[in-house]
C-alpha cells in the first residue's frame, strides 16, 4: 500500500511540476518572473497591434507558434505606407494585396526564438487574440520592455501566472 502511495505521489508531483503546457508567455525583460500566459493565443495565433509613429495608421502583424517552438511573423495589414513598412519585394515568397480598407502582406515566414518590443505611450499596442484586442498598457506600464515567447510550462506554474482571457 505504501508503494502505491508513493507512487501515486510522485505522479501527481511530476504532472503538477514537469513542463508541459504550452502557452504564449509575454514577460517583463527585466524581471521575467513578471509575466502573463495565453493558451489562446498559443493555439490559434495572435496579432500585436500599434499606430505607426509618422502616418499614424494602425498595422497589424500576424504572429503564430510553430512546431519548434518559434514565433513566426506571417503577415502584416497596414493602412498607409510609412516609415518601417515592408516592402513584399523585401521577402522571397511574400504576397501583397489591396484589401477594401487596407494594404496586406502575407506569406513573411519570419520567424523568431523571441519578440522584445516596449510599450508605446503613443503608438497604443496592443494583442489582439481571437478578435479581441487588449491594450499592453493596462498590463504593464508604458515604456516596460516586453519579451513574446513561446514557452512549455507546468500546470502549476500555469495556474498561479496571471492569464490573458
Amino acid at each position: 500500500m505504501k508503494k502505491i502511495w508513493i507512487a501515486g505521489t510522485l505522479i501527481f508531483l511530476l504532472t503538477l511540476f514537469l513542463p508541459s503546457i504550452k502557452v504564449l508567455s509575454i514577460s517583463v525583460r527585466t524581471d521575467l518572473s513578471e509575466k502573463v500566459y495565453s493558451r489562446r493565443a498559443q493555439k490559434n495565433g495572435w496579432s500585436i497591434g500599434y499606430t505607426h509613429s509618422v502616418n499614424k495608421g494602425r498595422i497589424y502583424d500576424y504572429y503564430r507558434a510553430t512546431k519548434d517552438g518559434c514565433l513566426e511573423l506571417y503577415k502584416t495589414e497596414f493602412v498607409s505606407y510609412g516609415a518601417g513598412i515592408p516592402e513584399a519585394d523585401e521577402t522571397p515568397g511574400a504576397v501583397f494585396s489591396v484589401e477594401q480598407d487596407f494594404y496586406s502582406i502575407s506569406s513573411l515566414e519570419r520567424k523568431l526564438k523571441t519578440l522584445v518590443m516596449a510599450v508605446g505611450v503613443v503608438a497604443e499596442h496592443s494583442i489582439v487574440i481571437d478578435g479581441n484586442e487588449l491594450f499592453l498598457k493596462n498590463l504593464y506600464a508604458p515604456m516596460t520592455s516586453l519579451v513574446f515567447q513561446i514557452k512549455k510550462t507546468s500546470l502549476f506554474d500555469y495556474i498561479i501566472t496571471k492569464k490573458i482571457p
